[in-house]
Parts: structure tokens; sequence; C-alpha cells
């Protein structure tokens, strides 16, 4: 469909609380197809309509196989609605955000969660995840309440910035 223009940090419609969407139909499939070619354009882990530029609770998650370690699979997610229901265990990592570009902090978040949505179709879906997963689920679903993952930083002296040249040496963050 279209790769869209990421949003950055200052506008003010990334810290607005989305709104729910009330069906999932062809305009619902469009955006999700367009959060995807962005996300891919951008080489990202996750992505929120929020982020470009658009109020709808609606999130993509792209993690490729072997990311973390050898042998990890792929995970590819869009998820309408989504809204954690059980989150347990704490892990602090270095996350990213597209909306921020080349800022990096250590983050902590929960190290499971379960997430309840809608798929594609309507359906109603449960995803479990840890480690990376959990992360980018809580980055992009905090998006969708207008949070950043500098709001979620405990210790400001671990925010720094790394060019891109030296990023993909350095960082193996949950950009999203």
């Amino acid at each position: 469909m279209a790769v869209r223009t990421i949003i950055t940090e200052g506008d003010p419609r990334l810290r607005q609380k989305s709104l729910r969407m009330r069906t999932v139909d062809d305009e619902v499939r469009r955006l999700a197809q367009d959060l995807w070619d962005t996300v891919r354009a951008a080489r990202g882990l996750g992505l929120a309509a929020p982020q470009i530029g658009v109020l709808r609770r609606i999130i993509v998650v792209s993690i490729p196989p072997d990311y973390v370690e050898e042998g990890d699979p792929g995970v590819e997610l869009t998820l309408i609605n989504p809204e954690i229901v059980r989150a347990s265990g704490r892990q602090v990592g270095l996350e990213g955000c597209l909306s921020i570009p080349g800022w990096y902090g250590e983050v902590p978040r929960f190290m499971h969660v379960t997430v309840k949505a809608l798929d594609l179709d309507g359906r109603e879906v449960r995803i479990k995840g840890s480690g990376l997963l959990a992360r980018v689920l809580q980055h992009e679903i905090d998006h969708l309440d207008g949070i950043l993952f500098i709001d979620r930083i405990e210790d400001r002296s671990t925010l720094r910035y790394i060019p891109d040249e030296e990023e993909e040496e350095s960082v193996t963050a949950a950009a999203s």
C-alpha cells in the first residue's frame, strides 16, 4: 500500500491516547498494510498507528528469525485494540524508538505478558510473550496510550545518542 512518514517526538499526536477500533474492515486492513510497509522500510521491530499520525489502537510487531539467538523463530503480529491482561517478572534492557531516532536507554519492562487483541479477521486472540517479544508488545501498546520509552527510563544516565553508522554494530535494541 504505502510507506508513511513516521512522526517524531514533539508531535503532539505521540502524546495522545488512541481510539479503540469498532470494526475490522477494509480500511483497517489498509492501515495495517501501511504499518507493515512502513516498519519494514524503517527496519524496526514494531510500529503503532500513532507513530504514523493515526490515533487508532492498532500495532504491528516484526521480530526477524534469529534476531536474539540463532534458532529463534520470527514473529509477525498485527493486533487491533491490544491490551495487556497478565504480566509478571522484570527485565531491564536497551530500547530505542523510530519516533525518537538515534536515542537509546535502559527501560524496565515485564518479562512475561499476555495480550488480548483482535486479529485482521476480527477474531479475539491472546498472545503470550516473554523477553524481547514481551518488551516490543509493551513498547507498542504504550504508544497507543501516548507513552514513549523515555518516560519509562528509571536511570536517565543510560539515555544516549548512537549515530546511525554505529547503531548496527552496537545496538540490539527494541527499536520500534
